[in-house]
């Protein structure tokens, strides 16, 4: 096994018993010269022999320093989340659990809105519940407003279906646009929301300078697309959505992920986009994670890459023969065709993304966007076959 995914929440070792009830968001510093002003809205990271004063909180790996400052918080961390830096956002609750809300120096950085779905989809890696999760908006928005102004470059939006928030969703977008002017924005969203003319206008009206929605279509068949989501009418819904947001010239991506369900449909869906579709911005064909309801309904979606390969390369060339720009996720590098590697990306998410026993030795692991952690622990394609 390659490097292993990361730690992004967890029980911390130790936490002082003093520090407020509730959860605690705090924005990191590692800088002990930080000005004395900006130093009780951040907790110190500590490296260190050096320790100052004046921090609202600290975190300590091993064990609490004894030359911590008099009256000072402090949490002991395990070496697991020893990537945490400067400005980096973390939330911190009172009964010692630690959540990485925003890692500076990663291009991976989603804010989930909510655990609710209009969508039921057979691999869905965040199963939806029907709970009031109204807190994780609120926490959201905190967020928005602790990291640092120019620390984010891209985030990403997503759920459950965060269009379900309404005007919560509009008015987060809003803040983000005024408080972090550098982030390109990426939503996730099944579409079914923006086929309301109204909220699509109220989403248009946001008129953020780098946003893209993601919107899944699995078929050309509206019964199967309807089946793959398990929702009755949800493909003439997404399509209406698709329709509004490129009348009011709002960036839209086609998202399909593929699996045995819809794997041997990609040329005809390809050929539906390119004739109906024309003028969406992107295409991306992405890989099966092997999480949430996927590892329930595995019998009925796992096939090998190697399989389906050829549709593959076959959808990716009518895309491409129609000037549409496509892009081919989360698939090892060696289970893909020679003729799609100018449409593949490197894409699976650096917290979550490992490599089998079987790369070690290949001469392209650099450009190989290697492996779900899921797949590497729940089985993957026996066809591996490193590049030497």
């Amino acid at each position: 096994m390659g490097e292993s995914m990361l730690t992004l929440s967890g029980k911390v070792i130790q936490l002082q018993t003093t520090m407020p009830s509730g959860r605690h968001l705090w924005v990191l510093s590692t800088n002990p010269d930080l000005p004395r002003p900006l130093r009780c809205s951040r907790a110190f990271l500590i490296n260190s022999a050096v320790i100052p004063s004046g921090f609202s909180h600290y975190l300590a790996f091993g064990s609490v320093p004894v030359s911590l400052p008099e009256r000072a918080t402090c949490t002991v961390l395990g070496n697991e989340f020893s990537y945490l830096g400067e400005n980096d956002v973390i939330s911190l609750t009172s009964d010692g659990r630690i959540r990485s809300m925003f890692r500076a120096n990663s291009p991976h950085n989603s804010i989930m809105l909510t655990e609710q779905c209009n969508n039921y989809c057979l691999m869905c890696s965040q199963p939806p519940k029907n709970v009031d999760d109204r807190w994780l908006l609120d926490e959201a928005m905190e967020l928005v407003r602790l990291i640092p102004r120019h620390a984010a470059k891209v985030m990403c939006i997503s759920g459950g279906e965060p269009t379900l928030l309404g005007d919560g969703f509009i008015d987060l977008l809003h803040l983000l646009k005024s408080r972090l002017p550098d982030a390109a924005l990426h939503v996730l969203s099944n579409g079914r929301r923006f086929s309301n003319v109204a909220f699509s206008k109220k989403y248009a009206a946001v008129q953020h300078p780098d946003l893209m929605v993601g919107i899944p279509v699995y078929s050309a068949d509206p019964a199967k697309h309807d089946y793959v989501v398990q929702a009755k009418g949800a493909f003439d819904e997404t399509i209406r959505g698709i329709l509004n947001l490129k009348r009011l010239n709002q960036r839209v991506e086609i998202r399909v992920v593929v699996h045995k369900q819809t794997c041997d449909g990609l040329p005809a869906l390809a050929e539906y986009i390119a004739r109906n579709l024309l003028f969406v911005d992107q295409v991306a064909l992405m890989g099966l994670e092997m999480t949430g309801f996927t590892r329930a309904n595995l019998e009925s979606l796992w096939i090998d890459p190697v399989e389906y390969k050829d549709k593959l390369s076959q959808a990716v060339k009518i895309l491409q023969n129609y000037g549409i720009k496509v892009s081919v996720y989360n698939q090892p590098l060696c289970l893909v065709s020679p003729d799609i590697e100018q449409a593949y990306v490197k894409s699976i998410s650096d917290w979550k993304n490992e490599y089998a026993q079987e790369c070690g030795p290949c001469t392209r692991k650099s450009e190989c966007g290697g492996f779900f952690s899921s797949a590497i622990q729940y089985g993957y394609s026996g066809s591996i076959s490193p590049f030497q």
